[in-house]
């Protein structure tokens, strides 16, 4: 087929019913990975190695971008070198697709006018560490191809992906890959396959109920609360106005008596409904239920509708009479399933006559003559007499089954185009995302309604940047006849100044001058050296931030301004500082794989590439016409956090500046990576996984940075928490319960009393699962605040932590006034939610539970970063710090803070220091006593905060007020009181911050301290020939087996274990070389926990008398959990208790006679 020309993609984009998005989702179980398709916007969801590279090179093959017989050699999507060294994906990649498809009610009428349809198809990565790339893609669709293996079945990634086309609300099309296996691999009959496969359906299709089942409880769940309190509203209005019950009833009798079930049929996978796909992409076929029905319904009698139903089930075609029978009527006759005897028969035949299945003695030609005939199937002679059967399987297909033609048409018939996803998705899009009650109605209607008028509403979601060289915009590329003269003299007197600063910086000291430099440098440059050599492109090729996008409403032009909205934007508060900007489009392009063309309009329902954003939107954003009512769909969930960091320093220190500005454009064009600059001036990068670590390095090194760049030893996070075990050292105040820290300041002026404790397991939990909503809810003002946001809620910056003065909040960050608002964490609760919430887990404390309840009613704050898993709960008389879920007024009022401050003018009182006690305890979770990790599951119960009057004396005494020559006069008699009242009020402000920091920590030794090591879920697929050498390598990295099952069917076994993640670095290439690459690893992140191999106190030394004796004095068993704090606090810089320094010191002299 020619190649298309974009001028007739460009022309398809206007009609929007011939408009498909779709886009691939892998997962990568082997050692390769499949790749994406171009086509439609719809999602297709692979495993590695499924096929989904083979998959695309296919349909790319259909517009002549490639040859047929390269198709899954090419890799035509990954355009990265280091993709194509290892054949996995690593960046989501988009092309748009020409098809043309004739239609014909049944196979006696002639064909209507051929429809053309414009795919656009995204390709997006399988392999664990890049699944921010399929997070961000999938809004971008409106339907998904899901491949999975025939042979290895569902996989932990399989259920990722299909959760997230759940969520997105997408179109799912089951594409079952590597059917070949079946036949060569695993040698099954056809009737063994067909029981397989219903099997690997129906896993399929119970992945998709969970779901549903979930969505259905939530929605219940919801539905009697609301029936609660339209009851309760009733009686309250009943009760009210006795005279009038009418009025009550009549409210209760419009609810709705019973709960509105919702249909499930059409969410699940079917064959007979055409949503699966079965095919082979390494031999170039497949097919669906609807083209067999085509094929048989001549030959059968019976019309294609009703084939579709039955060739797939328990349904069987008696050879004689030529009629459909169901099980309950075979009476004893062995007959074999529609599906076995009219599909896989045939295909298996083809496999037996060409390359050989069962005997190994290859095929047989006279088959293959006769199947070719009874197919009316014509092939060139050199293929028939080809010594390659693999050559001849696959043309037999490729006239038969042709791969793309079966994606494609079923992409068309059963995905949306875009008008109807949006209709039926936007409405759940809208409503989750920040702020929805305050969206412009005039915006929501434009989005579900697909209006694309020039006076509608512009709304556009970028999904990521994506850095483009200068060389390969479409407005820069060089033209035939070579550079102009105006460009030549521009580009000689950038070498000439590139020249003369290299001749500057290796000058020796003493040579001839910078003006003696330069001119030498003008005399020996040429125009010929300033050409496009080498060294030229790498100086003078920048690279440019080109926006990943899809336009939902309007039409977006070159010249046009738009606001662009960030991700903390809500439309509650469209006025909040930088959460928009408006800027002007500079260039608009179709994506076409490895190139862009440049497009002067893009009408509604097209994924594009944008220029002129860069500066102004990092990672994701929202383009809108207007701010005011603007909705914001950059609100999605990642997959995982980054979990590996490591530190960078450029090998020359002078080019520090050009490593940062690196990071930056890095940060702004990957997803999932993060920068940050840590105390000690470290520059950190943040990322999913060791693969992608490396693609970052490898960007950073040669694209972005463009100068060597070291990385330094990963660093892993760890939490601290603390334990109640029977063998805890007794506590240090043996009078005060456990945790309990009575502490004076140095100025004897503030005395504060706290006691920590463990937070029993399932509030911990409850924070951890709701950590999203837990800042809103912080800056919200609250009854008994004064209309002021909670304090020390917005004064921190960006790495969490600032001074209470700091300032104004973080900029952009809003807050939605409603109750209920989406982010990155999910669903936010409402005040009421949470709180009812946070009561049920304390329910389930084992003991003290009539304390915790009362406690969590006194909760001040969360930390670290305002939204840990730790708590600050206010225990004092007086309440000195505001509550953060306030039922009441605050016991005391402003009125008594007044008259309190008139009578002890000259020192703070204890309300006045809460921003400097919660600041304290910001500093005390984030940094925790082992090494300086945060804390988890921690609470802090401020039991006590008093001031002294007067300073106390050496000997502890007070002296009277006149008596001592130290006693100053009465503040407002002293020349300097106003200044001297400011210094100690700033002074004890200081004082309470430490005093209250190192109480905490005092608090947390008291108990038995723990380590909790970040943990990677890790699912492993093998077979039984490598089992043991898997368990090998799991033990060396002190991992836990989880579970092993066997996939029925096949002779591989599915692993699941828990490692450290602090033990991963390298994991993965030695289970492939201790394997052979038969066994490769999929690593998930899974929180932080406690294993049992470092379930010790790192303090632990033996001490009693039976510990001293199996042990000895330094015991000999090794304390893993001191090893892993040792190696924290020695990356840290902190003293670490028992290391030498210097070992054999008597060694080190040198003596000379």
């Amino acid at each position: 087929m020619p190649v298309v020309s974009a001028e007739k993609l460009i022309a398809l984009q206007r009609n929007a019913d011939h408009v498909r998005n779709f886009c691939i989702l892998a997962h990568v179980v082997s050692i390769l990975l499949a790749r994406t398709l171009p086509s439609r916007p719809h999602l297709i969801v692979a495993v590695q190695d499924h096929g989904k590279t083979s998959l695309s090179d296919s349909l790319i093959a259909t517009n002549g971008i490639i040859s047929q017989k390269s198709a899954g050699k090419v890799r035509y999507l990954d355009s990265r070198p280091d993709e194509q060294l290892r054949g996995i994906t690593m960046e989501s990649s988009a092309i748009s697709l020409y098809f043309s498809m004739l239609r014909r009610s049944s196979s006696d009428e002639e064909p209507h006018q051929p429809e053309e349809y414009l795919i656009n198809l995204i390709d997006s990565p399988g392999h664990i560490d890049f699944s921010s790339e399929v997070s961000t893609a999938s809004r971008l669709c409106d339907g998904a191809l899901v491949l999975v293996d025939a042979v290895e079945g569902v996989c932990s990634q399989t259920v990722t992906v299909l959760r997230r086309t759940w969520t997105e609300h997408l179109q799912p099309l089951l594409v079952i890959n590597k059917m070949d296996r079946l036949i060569t691999e695993l040698k099954m009959t056809p009737a063994e396959a067909y029981t397989h496969l219903s099997k690997l359906l129906e896993q399929i299709n119970a992945v998709v109920g969970s779901f549903f089942q979930g969505e259905r409880m939530e929605e219940d769940l919801k539905w009697r609360e609301r029936m609660e309190e339209r009851v309760a509203a009733a009686a309250a209005k009943e009760a009210e106005k006795a005279n009038r019950p009418h009025d009550a009833d009549d409210e209760v009798n419009h609810m709705p008596s019973a709960f509105q079930e919702k249909d499930d049929e059409d969410i699940y996978f079917a064959p007979e409904k055409n949503n699966v796909i079965f095919s082979s992409a390494t031999d170039g076929w497949a097919f669906t239920v609807r083209q067999f029905a085509a094929l048989y319904e001549k030959k059968l009698k019976i019309k294609r509708a009703t084939l579709e139903k039955i060739l797939w089930g328990d349904y069987y075609l008696e050879p004689k009479t030529r009629r459909i029978l169901g099980q309950k009527h075979l009476k004893g006759r062995a007959l074999k399933p529609m599906f076995v005897q009219l599909v896989l028969d045939n295909i298996w035949a083809i496999y037996d006559a060409t390359i050989g299945r069962m005997d190994g003695k290859g095929g047989d030609p006279a088959m293959a003559t006769k199947i070719l005939t009874s197919l009316s199937i014509s092939l060139p002679t050199y293929v028939l007499r080809s010594k390659d059967a693999r050559m001849v399987l696959t043309s037999i297909f490729a006239a038969w089954l042709p791969l793309s033609t079966a994606v494609l048409v079923s992409a068309i018939e059963f995905l949306p185009s875009p008008p109807a996803a949006q209709a039926a998705r936007f409405p759940a899009i809208i409503d989750a995302s920040p702020g929805a009650r305050f969206v412009d109605p005039h915006v929501r209607e434009a989005m579900t309604s697909f209006r694309n008028g020039k006076g509608d509403p512009v709304v556009a979601y970028v999904s990521k940047m994506v850095a483009v060289p200068e060389s390969q915009l479409p407005t820069s590329e060089r033209r035939a006849g070579g550079m102009t003269a105006e460009e030549a003299r521009e580009a000689s007197r950038r070498k000439r100044a590139e020249i003369a600063r290299r001749q500057a910086l290796s000058q020796p000291p003493g040579a001839a001058s910078d003006v003696d430099g330069l001119a030498a440098a003008v005399q020996d440059a040429t125009l010929h050296e300033a050409g496009p050599g080498p060294d030229h492109e790498a100086i003078d090729d920048p690279e440019h931030l080109i926006g990943f996008a899809r336009l939902y409403s309007g039409t977006l032009a070159v010249g046009d301004e738009v606001y662009v909205l960030s991700p903390k934007f809500s439309p509650a508060r469209p006025e909040a500082a930088h959460a928009a900007a408006r800027v002007t489009i500079t260039g608009l392009y179709l994506i076409m794989g490895r190139s862009l063309e440049p497009l002067e309009r893009v009408p509604a329902g097209v994924v594009f590439g944008v220029a002129g954003l860069a500066g102004h939107l990092s990672k994701s954003g929202t383009l809108c016409s207007q701010v005011t009512g603007a909705v914001n769909l950059a609100g999605l969930a990642l997959e995982g956090p980054p979990i590996v960091r490591v530190a960078l320093e450029p090998a020359n220190p002078a080019d520090l500046d050009k490593m940062v500005q690196g990071l930056q454009l890095l940060v702004q064009s990957d997803p999932a990576a993060e920068y940050e600059v840590l105390e000690n001036g470290e520059h950190v990068i943040a990322t999913a996984g060791e693969l992608h670590l490396e693609r970052c390095l490898k960007d950073l090194r040669e694209r972005f940075a463009r100068c060597e760049i070291q990385a330094g030893e990963p660093i892993v996070p760890y939490r601290e928490t603390i334990v109640a075990t029977p063998d805890m050292a007794p506590a240090r105040h043996p009078d005060l319960p456990r945790g309990t820290v009575v502490d004076v300041t140095a100025s004897k002026l503030l005395t504060v009393r706290l006691r920590v404790r463990p937070l029993p397991v399932a509030v911990t939990e409850f924070l951890e699962r709701h950590a999203a909503s837990i800042r809103p809810l912080s800056g919200r003002p609250t009854a008994g605040d004064g209309g002021r946001p909670e304090a020390g809620a917005d004064d921190e910056g960006r790495h969490g932590l600032g001074p209470p003065d700091a300032g104004p909040p973080e900029a952009g960050v809003a807050h939605d006034d409603g109750d209920e608002m989406a982010t990155a964490g999910g669903r936010i609760l409402s005040r009421a939610e949470f709180r009812q919430g946070l009561k049920d887990a304390c329910q389930t404390a084992t003991a003290d539970r009539e304390d915790w309840d009362a406690a969590m009613e006194r909760i001040t704050a969360f930390g670290p970063r305002r939204v840990g898993a730790n708590v600050l709960i206010d225990l004092t008389p007086d309440g000195v710090c505001r509550r953060f879920l306030p039922e009441h007024q605050l016991p005391s009022s402003s009125a008594d803070r007044d008259a309190d401050r008139a009578h002890h003018p000259a020192h703070p009182l204890p309300r006045d220091l809460s921003d400097q006690i919660l600041y304290a305890f910001q500093l005390a979770t984030a940094q925790g006593p082992l090494c300086h990790e945060p804390m988890h599951g921690v609470a802090v119960f401020l039991e006590d905060v008093s001031l002294c009057a007067t300073p106390a004396t050496t000997d502890g005494t007070r002296p009277e007020p006149g008596t001592d020559h130290h006693d100053p006069p009465p503040p407002s008699h002293h020349p300097a009181a106003p200044l001297a009242l400011h210094h100690a009020s700033h002074h004890s402000s200081h004082e309470a911050l430490k005093t209250v920091r190192d109480s905490i920590r005092h608090g947390f030794l008291d108990w038995s301290p723990r380590l909790l090591l970040a943990m990677y879920s890790c699912e492993i697929q093998a077979s039984s020939e490598v089992l043991g050498r898997v368990y090998g390598v799991l033990t060396r990295r002190r991992g836990r087996i989880l579970a092993e099952s066997v996939q029925e069917g096949t002779p591989f076994f599915t692993i699941l274990a828990l490692l450290p993640v602090a033990e991963c670095f390298g994991f993965s290439d030695e289970m492939r070389t201790r394997t052979s690459g038969a066994a490769s690893p999929q690593l998930r992140f899974a929180g932080f926990q406690r294993p049992a191999f470092v379930d010790l106190d790192p303090f632990w030394v033996p001490t009693t008398a039976d510990e001293i004796e199996d042990l000895g004095r330094t015991a000999d068993r090794e304390n893993v959990a001191k090893r892993y704090m040792d190696r924290v606090r020695t990356r840290k810089g902190l003293f670490v208790t028992g290391r030498k320094l210097v070992r054999d010191a008597e060694k080190q002299k040198t003596l000379k006679r």
